[in-house]
């Protein structure tokens, strides 16, 4: 977070959660593969949090929760440099 950011953040968000970057990835590639989707790894964070944070099905459980959006973008990603960041992670791309 930087200096333009971190104010708002501070002010308006009542929790931050955060995941690795191989969740991170690893939720990427989900949506390149099922969704068909070309997202950027800075929206696989969300992504990556509703599906692989404990912290967040704490908070929000399905039952009570059943419908969860995410904000997907995508255009500013090196598709060959995040496949090759996956492989290295130990992330199997089929």
């Amino acid at each position: 977070l930087g200096p333009n950011t971190w104010p708002i953040l501070f002010d308006l968000a009542d929790e931050v959660i955060t995941v690795s970057e191989k969740d991170i990835l690893r939720a990427t590639l989900m949506a390149w593969q099922r969704l068909k989707v070309c997202i950027e790894p800075s929206a696989g964070v969300g992504l990556a949090v509703a599906l692989f944070s404990d912290t967040f099905r704490q908070h929000y459980p399905a039952d009570q929760y059943p419908n969860v959006g995410v904000i997907l973008c995508g255009g500013n990603v090196d598709i060959l440099e995040t496949s090759a960041k996956m492989k290295n992670m130990g992330i199997q791309i089929d």
